[in-house]
């Protein structure tokens, strides 16, 4: 262990774990299984920071629970991602000045897959980048073999059970993609439009009756208006009452409906079936026409009339000129409201009629709801419960159909004689006319179909395999909560429908990785940071680390290259105190210790509680998939309990002349607590951390970290309180001392005498500990009564005093220099003070600032005086010097 070069043994370590098939998971055990399946990152996709907050906790998991002695099956794989992939390939098309259609479906298929085979596979060579300890052997694909079965299977069975079906019906489309969308690919965005307010004249030239919309240009579709049947403006006007739409002298009736709300506006509201989702619905009670004036890629067709061929936004401004030359535009108002966006394009989407395939979901969603009311399925955190109740008690049927041709094709073929015959296997006949031209339908199923079957399709469905009866259901699924709905849930009551059971009794939410503010990354920003820029920058434990550190599970965690900085630091820290520590316990004799713990003294006693409550607080913050509280206390533990203090200590013990007995015990003590913070440390750091268990000496020691044991807690190794509370009080002792050399300016090399006045019942203190005061304080002597030229100070522990110290000032070398410097920090102290005083007396910026603001500034008022109260005394105290 010469230096730590991370790329070298990251290389080398992650190849030596997979040549030994240290991952590889066994279909059979008497170890108790643990299984997790990756959320399958998209075939298009690059590892971004999502991915690696997210695979770092799986990982953590994976490896913990393989220490504990878990069966432990890690699944990695892929999302076939149709519109996603298809727009790729059909962007590399346009390069060669072709489309799709120029190839065929046959041929367009083919470039896909050769593009999959070229490309797909690198997000999953990042994965293993990062570190992440899959079972490589059982990879899968959204469309391999085994899970176009399993997609077949479960399409058939659900349509034979009544909850598939095929009709037309109104839909969420993307004029872009060319594909219907399901209301949760709808993404909502608050933009800056218009209520334009239009006059419908009455055919009898008896006036007019005015409405409001905010797309003017699908009046050319109208086929009624509609008002509440309990509005008083209008019960004397009898439903059925024709009126003339606008721009096409086309009657069209006068409706009464519930669903109106008489409280907005005129309380008339035009109806336009194949263009909205609730005239769609109002339209179907009073049988309207449904007139489409659109095509499909957001075109005004020919029921459009003179608007033919235009853009439908182009049509929109159109259109309002046009009604305003008529005189029937009444007036426009400025209006900012939620419209709808592809979630994949982020183009407007148009609701639109259509022949699609449909999943009733209430039966499967009220199973669903049941498992996770009665516990089956549990949330961390606890709140997104709530979200997915409110979700799944309001839930509409989901659209399946896209008009895509990557993808799971639809199972169904058509006959001329009118007959659907949904089918696994390409029939050869109609079972009604014995036909035997049959055409099957075009559409693909949508992604999160077959994501949906994931738990149990990659495990070997609907065969009935081993892995299948080992690993399901799942252990534990880690996902974000930005796909609640999309999978986790669909997940859920697929599982239930076709397994009979949960796919995963526990969901870990995980948050979603922002930028240094905490906003959502993303391209158009310029905010997005790449993870293997990190892992190039620093190392991939590096960025693990800080994965887990700042995984609070909040909406959005703040990342920052800083944040990923510091923890390198940490790395190069672990590095070269394991390296301290290694080559200090050379000729180790190595002793029960347990067997010789009455032999220990204090600080020996007290690092070994420290490293044995360590794994105890660090497991059971990862059974309770809490990940920053254990990556937190291994950075205490590791950096300011060991290296800061019990290494120093040990450096003191190991220089004294003579007793080689108790410096083996300090080897060994050393030895211990390295060997156990190393196996603690890797799932957070495997890398390192199998670095440095390979290089540590001790009999026994095994082919790698990964096949040690997660250290249980030692009755043995548990300090009395007594020890712990003197230990640290000692420490606090050391703390109090180091800092009035500071105030006092004192530089490290120089040494100062110290008065300590204990209680008389830790009078033995300064004495048996004197070495170690010595040595980490910088002291010269320690006296029992102080003179006039000492500075005093208090030490408090658990808010009591323990004993008062003082540094003799005398020793400082410049007093005049010091108390100047302390004059001058009292000043800005006060410039300080003065200027957050203006600003809260400041009536303007109390009107407008925050609550929080307000409180922070007053707060930094108190925080400030204090300062300023201690500079002052000290400089009292040098003056009488």
């Amino acid at each position: 262990m010469d230096k730590y070069e991370p790329k070298i043994i990251e290389d080398r370590w992650y190849r030596f774990w997979t040549d030994k098939g240290y991952f590889t998971a066994e279909a059979e055990s008497t170890k108790p299984a643990f299984s997790i399946v990756m959320p399958p990152p998209n075939v298009t996709g690059a590892l971004h920071m999502g991915h690696a907050l997210n695979n770092t906790l799986q990982d953590i998991l994976a490896r913990y629970k393989r220490a504990t002695g878990y069966n432990v099956l890690w699944l990695p794989g892929c999302d076939h991602a149709g519109i996603a992939t298809q727009n790729v390939v059909e962007r590399e098309l346009k390069k060669e000045n072709l489309k799709r259609t120029d190839l065929g479906r046959e041929k367009f298929l083919e470039r896909v897959w050769e593009w999959k085979d070229k490309y797909g596979k690198t997000i999953m060579m990042q994965l293993r980048k990062l570190g992440s300890s899959c079972d490589w052997t059982r990879e899968r694909f959204t469309m391999d073999e085994g899970l176009s079965a399993a997609v077949k299977e479960v399409f058939v069975r659900l349509y034979d059970d009544g909850l598939i079906y095929r009709g037309n019906y109104i839909v969420n489309w993307c004029p872009r993609c060319l594909t219907a969308i399901s209301d949760i690919e709808v993404t909502h965005k608050e933009i800056n439009g218009h209520f334009y307010h239009i006059n419908y004249p009455y055919a009898d030239g008896s006036g007019f009756i005015q409405v409001a919309t905010t797309r003017p240009e699908t009046l050319l579709g109208d086929t009624a208006v509609a008002v509440n049947p309990d509005d008083e403006r209008y019960k004397n006007i009898k439903e059925g009452t024709m009126l003339v739409l606008p721009e096409t002298g086309r009657q069209i009736p006068l409706i009464k409906d519930p669903y109106v709300d008489k409280t907005f506006g005129t309380g008339a509201v035009k109806i336009t079936p194949a263009h909205d989702q609730n005239d769609f619905e109002v339209g179907r009670r009073h049988g309207l026409e449904i007139i489409n004036v659109m095509h499909e890629n957001g075109k005004m067709n020919e029921k459009a009339g003179k608007y033919s061929g235009m853009d439908r936004f182009e049509c929109r401004k159109k259109i309002v000129e046009t009604l305003k030359e008529q005189g029937l535009l009444v007036r426009i108002d400025d209006h900012k409201h939620a419209v709808g966006h592809c979630y994949r394009c982020d183009t407007i989407v148009e609701p639109y009629v259509s022949a699609q395939w449909f999943v009733k979901i209430k039966p499967l969603a009220d199973e669903a709801i049941k498992a996770v009311e009665d516990g089956r399925v549990r949330f961390t955190p606890d709140m997104w419960k709530k979200v997915y109740f409110e979700w799944m008690n309001n839930i509409k049927d989901w659209c399946i159909s896209r008009q895509l041709w990557w993808g799971h094709r639809i199972p169904a073929w058509y006959c001329e004689c009118g007959e659907t015959i949904v089918a696994k296997q390409a029939p050869s006949k109609c079972p009604k006319c014995g036909g035997t031209k049959l055409r099957q339908d075009e559409d693909v199923l949508d992604t999160w179909f077959s994501s949906g079957l994931w738990p149990f399709s990659t495990l070997g469905w609907p065969e009935k395999t081993k892995e299948l009866k080992t690993f399901y259901p799942t252990s534990v699924l880690v996902t974000s909560w930005d796909i609640l709905f999309f999978w986790i849930a669909r997940m859920i009551m697929m599982g239930l429908k076709f397994m009979g059971d949960v796919p995963f009794h526990d969901v870990c939410i995980n948050s979603l990785v922002g930028d240094s503010e905490g906003k959502k990354m993303s391209k158009s920003k310029g905010n997005v940071v790449d993870p293997l820029d990190i892992m190039e920058k620093f190392s991939a434990d590096s960025l693990r680390f800080t994965m887990a550190a700042i995984e609070t599970q909040s909406r959005y965690i703040a990342f920052t290259e800083d944040r990923a900085r510091g923890y390198h630091s940490f790395m190069n820290k672990v590095f070269n105190a394991s390296k301290f520590t290694i080559g200090n316990i050379a000729g180790i004799k190595e002793v029960d210790l347990a067997e010789n713990y009455q032999k220990l003294k204090l600080p020996e006693k007290w690092i070994l509680d420290r490293v044995n409550a360590l794994g105890k607080r660090a497991g059971e913050s990862i059974e309770k998939l809490r990940f920053s509280e254990p990556a937190l206390a291994i950075y205490d533990f590791f950096w300011h309990e060991f290296c800061d203090w019990y290494i120093e200590i040990s450096k003191i013990e190991l220089a004294k002349p003579g007793d080689e007995e108790y410096k083996n015990l300090v080897k060994n003590v050393l030895l211990k607590v390295l060997k156990d913070s190393a196996v603690i440390m890797h799932p957070f750091i495997p890398f390192l951390t199998e670095e440095i268990y390979q290089n540590l000496p001790f009999a026994g020691r095994k082919e790698s970290v990964m096949l040690e044991n997660w250290p249980e807690q030692n009755a043995k190794f548990v300090a009395k309180e007594s020890d712990t509370k003197e230990m640290e009080e000692m420490m606090k002792l050391i703390y109090v001392i180091r800092n009035l050399r500071g105030e006092l300016d004192f530089s490290p090399a120089d040494k100062a005498d110290v008065y300590i006045k204990m209680a008389a019942d830790r009078a033995h203190v300064p004495a048996v500990y004197a070495d170690v005061i010595k040595a980490l304080a910088r002291v010269d002597r320690i006296l029992t009564a102080a003179g006039g030229s000492f500075i005093l100070r208090r030490v408090i522990s658990t808010g009591s005093v323990i004993c008062e110290v003082g540094i003799d000032a005398a020793a400082v070398k410049d007093i005049a220099k010091v108390i100047a410097g302390k004059e001058k920090r009292a000043a800005e102290i006060e410039r300080g003070i003065a200027a957050i005083d203006r600003k809260l007396n400041d009536a303007n910026f109390i009107k407008h600032a925050m609550p929080k603001l307000i409180e922070e500034e007053r707060a930094r008022i108190d925080t400030l005086d204090a300062e300023r109260r201690a500079v002052m005394s000290l400089i009292e105290d040098l003056k009488k010097v």
